[in-house]
């Protein structure tokens, strides 16, 4: 989500931070780019013009470029405006669903991902608001369409209004009512039917199922690949439905992202949820503040300890942590390293969501530095022995042979794991010495929830973040010592080349 718009910003920033004082010509230029690596992004123009205005009315005065660190200050207002057009009011996952059954109404075009996105909500709900649900397929137009929800909602456990053929969407609509009642379900969601594009039909019959079922919500599911027509269809669909939120499928292959720039400011409707994949738990609530982040290659620090607390547990954590500070780091460690970072979407994902490395992560890709990379470094640990993977000091010229041989491999990629395995052992040591209480124990207790919780990206200084990056990027300071892996950069080669 936003690749192509954050490398835009990204080098346009570079420069400014790099160049020391700043002109009020050196940003007024700086933001003519910024104006348009957005419309390239998608965002429309009279959202892209009022952005830019805004930032360079803040960014041009005395304050901003006589002070010491003018460039991470423009940084931070870009941050800041970035935040205030995304923004809606209130927690964006807060749907109005008390004093059941509450009915959720879904909308959108055909193809837009209304239905799986309708599971996923339904998901969700169940899971973390430990809400029944009722889901019932409105779509009489499209083959299979009920069918398809009936095996979504069986896949996740959710109960689905049964099929009577012959009636309309109303008719639906009624009985799922009805249905939801008397069964002492909290929400029912009404899945309606959608058209290539909007017509007249298709609005009559929302309007009517609108009426019946008086929704607590009305949520439009929108493709955000289809960019500037996705914000068109929401203006639509928001002057002759009324919607309460917009959901916006596909971002997870959108490089562009202007449409969530876009949806808020035009509509004045927040995003409420993103969709991020196929499975039916690739749905997040939509936060200003990290897509904000994202954009400007902040990363997403509260992404990653999230998916970090799902797979770490705190026992494991804090004896790996006590061994770490010790410099003690055999392949058993490595091999539990490696699994983790796979059970958190990968070596790409993770990149992703770390400040600075969203480039580093395209890098490493590019290269063919994947997830396959870590399964084969997985399948050489599994082919020593135990003795082997506690002592990997142990592993002479014959021992290497039999191992790679086991694994299907060859001694040169044993010998790349045995060197990256010393050097991490190394720089966990360092990152357990460093700083106050250590840098490495500061992580882990962030990592396992201890000490604080999630971080509170409100509080998080954009200019402070991008100091983190350049330290964890430059070759003489952090970054030369995590490059010591054979990195590019610091961090994206750590697998190294096949």
């Amino acid at each position: 989500m936003f690749e192509n718009l954050s490398d835009r910003l990204g080098g346009v920033f570079d420069r400014l931070t790099k160049q020391g004082a700043l002109t009020e010509d050196d940003v007024t230029a700086a933001m003519r780019e910024v104006r348009v690596a957005l419309l390239e992004a998608d965002v429309s123009l009279p959202v892209a013009r009022n952005f830019v205005k805004s930032v360079t009315a803040k960014a041009t005065g005395s304050a901003v470029t006589k002070s010491i660190t003018p460039g991470q200050q423009v940084v931070k207002i870009v941050h800041d405006e970035l935040i205030k057009v995304l923004q809606g009011e209130g927690a964006p996952d807060a749907l109005r669903i008390d004093n059941p059954p509450a009915p959720i109404l879904m909308v959108g075009l055909q193809g837009s991902g209304k239905t799986t996105t309708t599971a996923k909500l339904a998901k969700r709900l169940k899971e973390r608001e430990k809400k029944r649900v009722l889901l019932a397929s409105l779509d009489t137009n499209r083959p299979a369409a009920m069918e398809q929800l009936a095996i979504l909602g069986q896949q996740i456990g959710v109960d689905t209004l049964p099929i009577v053929p012959g009636e309309n969407a109303v008719q639906i609509a009624k009985r799922a009512k009805q249905q939801a009642s008397l069964g002492g379900y909290d929400v029912y969601m009404l899945d309606t039917a959608g058209r290539l594009h909007i017509d007249q039909v298709l609005m009559d019959e929302v309007q009517a199922v609108r009426d019946v079922a008086q929704p607590r919500e009305t949520l439009l599911v929108v493709d955000g690949l289809t960019g500037q027509d996705a914000v068109n269809v929401a203006t639509e669909f928001d002057g002759k439905v009324g919607i309460s939120g917009v959901v916006l499928t596909r971002m997870d292959g959108d490089g562009r992202g202007g449409a969530a720039l876009s949806m808020r400011a035009v509509t004045g409707k927040p995003i409420r949820f993103v969709g991020l994949g196929e499975k039916m738990d690739a749905l997040e609530a939509f936060d200003a503040q990290r897509v904000a982040g994202r954009i400007l290659g902040m990363g997403d620090i509260v992404a990653l300890v999230e998916k970090a607390q799902e797979v770490l547990e705190v026992e494991q954590a804090e004896r790996m942590m006590k061994r770490f500070q010790k410099g003690m780091f055999n392949m058993n460690d490595l091999r539990s390293q490696l699994e983790q970072m796979l059970k958190m979407g990968g070596m790409q994902s993770i990149m992703g969501m770390m400040p600075g490395m969203g480039k580093m992560a395209k890098q490493a890709e590019a290269a063919g530095l994947d997830d396959k990379a870590i399964k084969r470094q997985i399948a050489l640990i599994n082919s020593m022995t135990k003795k082997e993977r506690a002592n990997p000091d142990m592993l002479q010229a014959s021992r290497k042979k039999r191992i790679a041989s086991g694994a299907g491999m060859d001694v040169a990629e044993l010998n790349k794991l045995l060197k990256m395995q010393k050097q991490m052992a190394d720089t966990m040591k360092k990152l357990g010495k460093m700083g106050k209480g250590g840098m490495l124990k500061q992580a882990m207790r962030a990592m396992t929830g201890k000490g604080g919780g999630l971080p509170d990206m409100a509080n998080v200084d954009p200019a402070q973040m991008a100091e983190a990056t350049k330290m964890l990027q430059d070759p003489k300071g952090l970054g030369g010592d995590l490059g010591k892996l054979g990195l590019p950069g610091g961090l994206s080669g750590l697998f190294g080349k096949k």
